[in-house]
């Protein structure tokens, strides 16, 4: 199981990010979603629901075929957290947020949809990679979700076009820290727009390596 927690610590692991998310700014009104793996299936964030005010007993319990088995219904972006899940195996939770400085990135024109983020900063290399952009579609649509998983063979973090990140992690932890490093380079790309930009070489970041 997800870090090797049982359910009831996984299910307030969700609500205490969910908050945390919230509070910062990354997750306004009811948007964003949070999933979990478990064992025969997922926990999810319920649709309409806030982060900020998730309730452990109330999350969505998936099966393994990405029914609902108990709990309220799930986020209607349920398909592109089933298509990350695909195609990424051994991730353990998915993070999928509106958080505003990834969706402003998300709406420019001329970016390169193979790397929306180009190399400023050691931590988006190590925590984040490469961040393609998908094909805007309409959100929890079949459409939109085959776009994800067509994409997400590039990568565990990508950036959905005119809508915002999503990112597989290892953990929690892991999904979150990363999706965070988008929103933060996300920032910076925009605070440097029209100035003269350093960018790390193909060696400095071939040196850090990939994200976990």
């Amino acid at each position: 199981m997800n870090d090797q927690m049982n359910e009831a610590q996984l299910r307030d692991k969700i609500v205490a990010l969910g908050r945390s998310l919230a509070a910062r700014g990354l997750s306004p009104g009811s948007s964003g979603n949070i999933s979990a793996r478990l064992g025969d299936g997922w926990l999810m964030t319920p649709t309409g629901s806030s982060l900020a005010a998730l309730d452990a007993a109330h999350l969505s319990r998936l099966n393994r075929q990405g029914q609902l088995a108990d709990g309220a219904a799930p986020t209607k972006e349920l398909p592109l957290h089933l298509a990350m899940y695909d195609e990424h195996p051994d991730a353990q939770a998915i993070v999928h947020l509106h958080s505003t400085y990834s969706v402003a990135v998300a709406c420019l024109d001329n970016v390169d949809p193979d790397n929306v983020l180009p190399p400023l900063t050691p931590y988006s290399v190590m925590r984040v990679g490469r961040l393609a952009l998908v094909p805007y579609a309409r959100p929890g649509s079949l459409e939109l979700a085959e776009a994800v998983r067509l994409r997400a063979r590039q990568g565990r973090a990508l950036l959905l076009a005119n809508h915002g990140p999503i990112v597989a992690g290892g953990s929690l932890d892991a999904a979150s820290s990363a999706i965070e490093e988008v929103e933060e380079s996300a920032k910076l790309v925009l605070l440097l727009q029209g100035l003269p930009t350093r960018r790390l070489s193909p060696a400095d970041v071939a040196a850090l390596g990939q994200p976990e």
